[in-house]
């Protein structure tokens, strides 16, 4: 188990590396009053030489008042423009050109008075067509592949599980451990989203990197009667709660559409 636990460690030294590049691009179109709109975007970036992407594509009804603007933020770079529309913009198209391999972008469009929608945007399907109104099983549908993305590539929350079931010993004690952690992150994702909890990112992201090499440790060790083996489910929970911070997080990041929060936050965190 030694060289199993040593593996864990470097893989989560590689692992945010790996989580960054599949973070979405996240395009927000909102209208603050009739007719006039805001687009704003952000790219995080994988490299600080990485390939800046053009301006969002707007509909043809649509102009720029001035010149969008670009700033450099912590390996991102944030857009912001001021728009003007004339009439209504459903059957209007947004385009992101230069999306790239398994990279995607989320689009959210919110009309004034109107549900906002959500749209994915990805290389082989880089353009979204506004809608009169938004369909929740398509909001479901696109949050869930964002949520498993999220668990497949973020190296962090897939080592913890891979490692949690390394410890735990049969077949129902696996199931309570992961009933308890998928519990555990539910509870937390669902109380930073209606803002009654809240962690500063960085503090979490830290905590949850030592909550790995806590269980590597205890992989390593020959006595099997310690307390997380012993009760994986309550370590499974203990940390699911913190693991939970960090799906909020990546959550915040992308934004959820107003109207259809609740099934945008269950079918991520399926």
């Amino acid at each position: 188990m030694r060289w199993l636990a040593a593996l864990l460690v470097m893989l989560l030294t590689a692992g945010p590396a790996a989580a960054d590049e599949i973070r979405p691009f996240s395009i927000d179109f909102t209208e603050r009053a009739p007719g006039e709109w805001t687009l704003d975007w952000k790219q995080p970036l994988t490299s600080p030489d990485a390939s800046v992407l053009a301006v969002p594509q707007i509909p043809g009804n649509c102009r720029f008042r001035g010149d969008p603007v670009t700033r450099s933020a912590a390996m991102a770079v944030i857009g912001h423009a001021e728009v003007t529309c004339d009439g209504d913009v459903s059957g209007g198209t947004i385009t992101l050109a230069g999306l790239a391999g398994n990279a995607d972008a989320l689009l959210m469009v919110a009309p004034l008075g109107r549900p906002a929608q959500t749209h994915r945007l990805t290389a082989s399907q880089p353009q979204a067509v506004i809608v009169a109104r938004a369909s929740t099983w398509q909001v479901f549908a696109d949050y869930f592949k964002i949520g498993t993305e999220h668990i497949l590539m973020g190296w962090d929350h897939l080592l913890f599980v891979i490692a949690l079931l390394l410890l735990v010993q049969g077949g129902w004690a696996v199931v309570k451990a992961a009933t308890a952690f998928t519990l555990a992150h539910s509870i937390t994702l669902v109380a930073v989203t209606l803002g009654y909890a809240g962690l500063p990112q960085r503090p979490v992201e830290a905590l949850i990197a030592l909550s790995i090499v806590f269980l590597a440790v205890e992989l390593t060790r020959t006595d099997h009667e310690t307390w997380t083996r012993r009760w994986p489910w309550l370590v499974a929970f203990g940390f699911g709660l913190l693991h939970g911070f960090g799906f909020a997080g990546a959550l915040r990041e992308i934004g959820l559409p107003e109207g259809e929060v609740p099934a945008a936050l269950l079918a991520f965190n399926l």
